[in-house]
């Protein structure tokens, strides 16, 4: 004979959508702070490039109806839904050099980047 079911699956645990390293959360909260300063940072992907897809950023006063909110460092950035099967894991920081300063991504879905590291693909 075989085994009743009891019709109970445990749900396994899922990534958190995106992550802010110290740097980029320290980042994120001067730019909110800044007079007239939009309310959210918006984070999403667009067709761009020679890989297929880059990272887009906006700043906007309310989420939007297909906005996901992530909150990390006490701060909430919200993440464009049609973006989030890419983003699964991402963990955005701010790097300072040099020659530049800018948020950068860490994402572990990414199968490759263009030369510039302009663009990426999935």
């Amino acid at each position: 004979m075989g085994t009743a079911s009891t019709g109970t699956t445990q749900a396994r645990s899922l990534p958190p959508l995106m992550r802010l390293t110290d740097a980029a959360a320290e980042r994120v909260r001067a730019l909110y702070a800044r007079p007239g300063a939009k309310r959210y940072l918006r984070i999403g992907v667009r067709t761009k490039g020679c890989s297929g897809l880059s990272y887009e950023m906006s700043y906007v006063d309310e989420p939007g109806p297909t906005d996901e909110v992530v909150t990390d460092h006490g701060l909430t950035i919200l993440v464009d839904r049609r973006a989030s099967l890419f983003l699964i894991g991402t963990v955005m920081d701010y790097q300072t050099n040099a020659l530049s300063s800018g948020f950068t991504f860490v994402n572990p879905n990414e199968k490759g980047r263009c030369g510039c590291g302009e663009s990426f693909h999935v």
